[in-house]
């Protein structure tokens, strides 16, 4: 536990609540009302710290963090936006409020890549809510106690968990599903446990969920894994909380029974990583056993910098934490105020890359997280004199495609795998000519089983 004499209690604001903390009297009028109308669309959460130690307030509204936080008016179309502050601030309509919240909410593809057609297992014939296998590695586990986080990201993919659509919801309320459904699937060896924020939970509710993957039956399990904001935006919870150490100690137990614990640790700008608490928190995951390992997509307006990537990187490998992913940013909720070209997402990678060790060379991307599996623009190239994409996928609905190079027609505006089209004639993509058959073949040989769908599964239309 610190010396701290007085360790900082977590206080969340949201839209509810926001006026009560001193920085919002630094707000406009606008920017006050984009935050009251677009928080009625998109989850907002923050908390004190972030307020307090991440944001610059003299840099209102483009400092980054605030950017990552905070509800902007640009978020929404035009009209949308006019409507809806129409019925917020003006006729006060509740009924009409939320009937149009839900047209924008569906307008925004809130379940990208098939997470609700194609990625939900079943148990003796029953689909299980809280838990998603897209690929048959690995299993993502949604603890109902985690659904939410220390503060919101603004792009965040999983938005539909904290605004009340119930219906594209995953969670669970047990892990008794989730030891039934691993005993049948020994191909498994990875458990995600994600959310939400899993580390939003207190200690003892998250060893009610991790303890049980220690058990002898699941030995084929070698890898737990948790999904983490909680490193940037309330880094106390390794650190200062009443059960810090307690978090701690659950790490070193996981780590003493033969499993690798990896703390994926979302970090999207490098001002997350400056404060001394926050590396404090690296210090003490490290310290445990558990690997830290960091990740983030590329985002406008937040971190386009490459100076600011190879800080992160560097920052984090001198610390003890390992570079993961640089991701692009997921078709879904307000992307289109946070998308960028791909061939931009390139070259803001390369000019990273290219200036950091190579112990910080471990990151991968970037890399799209779409339907068939996640897609790695590995360069930009001439090739029989057609400028082309070059790609493959690190990872694959099929284990067949992984690592297999494709190439698409240099697209500049593309900022999606749906906008490429295959390059030198062909029709197709390799992977879009997979057929339902071989799908099936595919899934009772045990090479592939995370989807129950009979639908053509490979199209890779926006929504999946």
């Amino acid at each position: 536990m610190s010396n701290d004499a007085l360790p900082a209690k977590f206080k969340p604001y949201t839209r509810q609540t926001i006026s009560q903390a001193p920085q919002w009297q630094l707000l406009s009028t606008e920017l006050r009302e984009a935050v009251q109308v677009v928080s009625r669309v998109l989850p907002f959460r923050t908390n004190q710290y972030v307020m307090e130690e991440l944001i610059d307030w003299t840099n209102i509204p483009d400092d980054p963090i605030y950017r990552l936080t905070f509800p902007h008016q640009d978020m929404l179309s035009p009209a949308e936006y006019s409507h809806l502050r129409d019925l917020v601030l003006e006729k006060k309509d509740e009924a009409a409020i939320e009937e149009a919240v839900r047209a924008i909410r569906m307008r925004m593809n809130p379940h990208p890549a098939g997470q609700m057609t194609h990625n939900v297992p079943f148990l003796d014939g029953q689909p299980l809510s809280g838990l998603q296998h897209k690929y048959k590695e690995t299993v993502l586990f949604f603890p109902s106690a985690g659904q939410t986080c220390h503060a919101y990201c603004t792009f965040c993919f999983r938005w539909p968990q904290f605004v009340g659509m119930d219906d594209l919801k995953f969670d669970a309320r047990e892990s008794n599903e989730l030891v039934a459904y691993l005993k049948q699937h020994r191909e498994v060896t990875d458990v995600l446990i994600t959310g939400g924020d899993p580390l939003i939970m207190n200690t003892r509710s998250l060893s009610g969920y991790i303890e049980p993957l220690l058990a002898p039956e699941l030995s084929h399990i070698q890898n737990i894994r948790i999904g983490t904001k909680s490193v940037s935006y309330w880094p106390q919870r390794f650190v200062t909380d009443k059960d810090s150490d307690d978090l701690i100690r659950l790490f070193e137990k996981v780590v003493a029974a033969g499993k690798n614990l990896a703390i994926m640790g979302h970090y999207n700008h490098p001002a997350e990583l400056r404060p001394a608490i926050a590396q404090r928190a690296v210090k003490r995951i490290v310290s445990s056993g558990a690997t830290l390992r960091m990740q983030a997509p590329l985002i406008r307006h937040i971190n386009e910098d490459p100076k600011g990537w190879a800080e992160l990187w560097t920052t984090g490998v001198r610390l003890g934490a390992i570079p993961y992913y640089m991701f692009v940013e997921r078709d879904t909720g307000p992307s289109h105020y946070f998308e960028l070209p791909l061939a931009k997402a390139y070259e803001i990678f390369q000019a990273a890359y290219q200036t950091v060790s190579g112990l910080a060379r471990t990151v991968r991307g970037p890399s799209m997280s779409a339907f068939p599996g996640k897609v790695v623009i590995d360069g930009i190239v001439d090739i029989g004199g057609e400028k082309v994409f070059a790609l493959q996928f690190l990872q694959a609905r099929n284990p067949d495609w992984v690592r297999r190079p494709f190439y698409a027609k240099f697209n500049p505006t593309a900022t999606w795998l749906h906008d490429l089209e295959p390059a030198f004639g062909a029709k197709k993509f390799f992977f879009e000519e997979e057929s339902v058959a071989s799908i099936a073949i595919a899934r009772h040989s045990g090479r592939h089983l995370s989807s129950a769908s009979s639908e053509p599964a490979f199209a890779i239309a926006s929504n999946g």
